[in-house]
């Protein structure tokens, strides 16, 4: 049996010309697909041999290593610059400075690497649960969540993997932290009759378009948003999926897809097709759903999680995250008898096990139907009642709620979560929007300090305008 080379080594094998060729990764392009070199000779060992000098030719030289004695700070911020941060998505790079110069440095980066013990950071994880919130006290409580800690502990202990790998220590002493258990976020599927009710009022609070078309496909939020009209074959219902839409220290930015199988295409259903159709006509961009406010810009994420916090709510649904919505579409497949592979290859999940594992329930239900329908074959077994055969859903007779627009220039609040209003203020000024928030527990508590917000903003603006007239009387 040939010897396997090692990963990172390039691979040799015979062309049916009878030369040997070696083929070596030398990077990846934009879309994350390997970019390759080759050589050629009339050996094998020829062929090794010139593999080996191009190997060489593109090997980066590994940054120097720390000296003796570094501190924790100065080795996790070596780390972070040399070894993660190039690899890292923007706003992942965020993440992790927010982690690294925020929290840990500040806590434990003056102790010597190798002096650093387990008990160091189990009693940094302890004050990060009672008492590590820096901003928004008031509002959140002063400790961090369990998923900030864990975070924090994942980067750390990557962090420290490392130093043991450049041998600066002995073995990794976030190995046998305990700690905060991980929770899942509940996932919640809508019923048929509450797709219904949100449909309709999504048409009156004009997001029908876009609510429908991510229940036919389960896009993530970025994805749907970053959609043009280039991307649809209206002839054949081909979508294509290849960018995506987020937020990068408070600016839109347009990416590619964060993986490989996040590029993909999907056949839209006939009817959602004619939806699209007739909603094309009304819109004067070359994004499917622009901005209100830029045209040629897509809708900003922020604005789609605003108008989940009112549309499922007026329609009698429960609460709802955009996320939902995609687990609605996954669930609602799989229990129509889509296969596993088919249903991967749509929501754009790297592999099947990790579809498998999102939708446990719905492949648990899935398997024992198929175990009674076996036994029906085999052993001749009457089916086991499973609740009543499925029927056509019946028109809703649901009336979409019209609402109570605010008054201009009352601003607008919102419900961020179970516990938390948010009231905000946007007035136009000089072309432009100025706008400011306040925070609550209370709706009305919100509304009172939005109120207050409005006044104090209207007299600063008048004081400007006041300002700009004494200083060019002549305008």
């Amino acid at each position: 049996m040939a010897k396997r080379r090692r990963r990172g080594d390039g691979s040799l094998h015979l062309r049916k010309d009878g030369r040997w060729e070696g083929r070596y990764v030398v990077g990846r392009d934009e879309k994350g697909f390997p970019i390759t070199k080759n050589v050629l000779a009339k050996t094998k060992a020829e062929c090794k041999a010139k593999l080996e000098q191009l190997r060489e030719s593109f090997e980066v030289p590994a940054p120097d290593p720390p000296k003796p004695g570094i501190s924790l700070g100065d080795w996790l911020d070596r780390w972070y610059q040399d070894y993660k941060k190039a690899s890292l998505r923007p706003n992942t790079q965020m993440s992790y400075e927010r982690r690294i110069y925020q929290h840990i440095i500040p806590a434990l980066g003056n102790i010597q690497l190798d002096k650093l013990t387990t008990g160091d950071i189990q009693q940094f994880y302890t004050h990060l649960k009672q008492n590590g919130r820096l901003l928004r006290r008031e509002l959140y409580g002063e400790g961090l969540s369990d998923q900030t800690v864990r975070g924090i502990h994942t980067t750390l202990h990557a962090a420290l993997d490392k130093a043991v790998e450049e041998k600066l220590i002995f073995h990794n002493p976030a190995d046998s932290c305990k700690l905060p258990p991980a929770k899942s976020r509940e996932m919640k599927v809508l019923a048929p009759e509450e797709i219904q009710r949100l449909l309709i009022q999504a048409k009156e609070d004009g997001c029908y378009e876009l609510l429908l078309l991510e229940l036919a496909t389960g896009l993530r939020r970025g994805e749907i948003l970053a959609l043009q009209w280039d991307d649809l074959n209206f002839r054949t219902g081909a979508l294509r999926v290849e960018r995506q839409v987020h937020r990068v220290k408070g600016e839109l930015v347009v990416s590619p897809p964060k993986t490989k199988a996040g590029n993909r295409t999907v056949l839209l259903p006939t009817p959602v097709l004619n939806v699209l159709k007739a909603y094309k006509k009304t819109v004067h961009s070359r994004w499917m759903f622009p901005s209100p406010i830029k045209e040629d810009s897509p809708m900003d994420p922020a604005a789609v999680r605003k108008r989940l916090q009112t549309v499922p709510e007026r329609a009698e649904c429960k609460r709802l995250r955009f996320h939902d919505l995609r687990h609605t579409f996954a669930t609602a497949s799989l229990e129509h008898g889509m296969d596993i592979k088919t249903l991967s290859t749509i929501i754009g999940h790297v592999s099947s096990t990790t579809t498998l594992n999102t939708y446990t329930h719905v492949t648990d239900a899935m398997r024992q139907s198929a175990a009674d329908k076996i036994d029906m074959g085999i052993g001749k077994a009457k089916p086991k009642a499973r609740g009543q055969t499925a029927q056509k859903l019946a028109p809703s007779a649901f009336q979409a709620h019209k609402g109570q627009r605010r008054k201009p220039g009352t601003g607008c609040v919102s419900q961020i979560n179970d516990h938390l209003w948010e009231g905000r203020y946007s007035p136009r000024i000089n072309g432009g929007r100025m706008t400011r928030n306040v925070y609550a527990k209370t709706e009305a508590e919100c509304e009172e300090k939005l109120a207050a917000l409005i006044q104090a903003m209207k007299a600063e603006i008048a004081m400007e305008k006041e300002r700009l007239n004494r200083a060019n009387p002549a305008s």
